[in-house]
């Protein structure tokens, strides 16, 4: 009945893996290799969620 209430998790891990993207590319241009690797890594992980919720909601 409410369902337009509901919040959206794919948007909310895009907004979570845009955000992690930008931190990586600060990280980046301040010189600070390892952060910017465990942030590109984080980001991946969220992007292989955002990938999975699309296939489900394909199915």
């Amino acid at each position: 009945m409410f369902s337009f209430l509901k919040k959206d998790p794919l948007k909310k891990l895009n907004k979570a893996y845009y955000q992690k993207l930008e931190q990586a590319m600060h990280a980046q241009r301040n010189g600070d290799m390892r952060s910017y690797a465990a942030l590109t890594a984080e980001a991946e992980e969220l992007n292989k969620e955002i990938n999975a919720l699309k296939e489900a909601a394909e199915t």
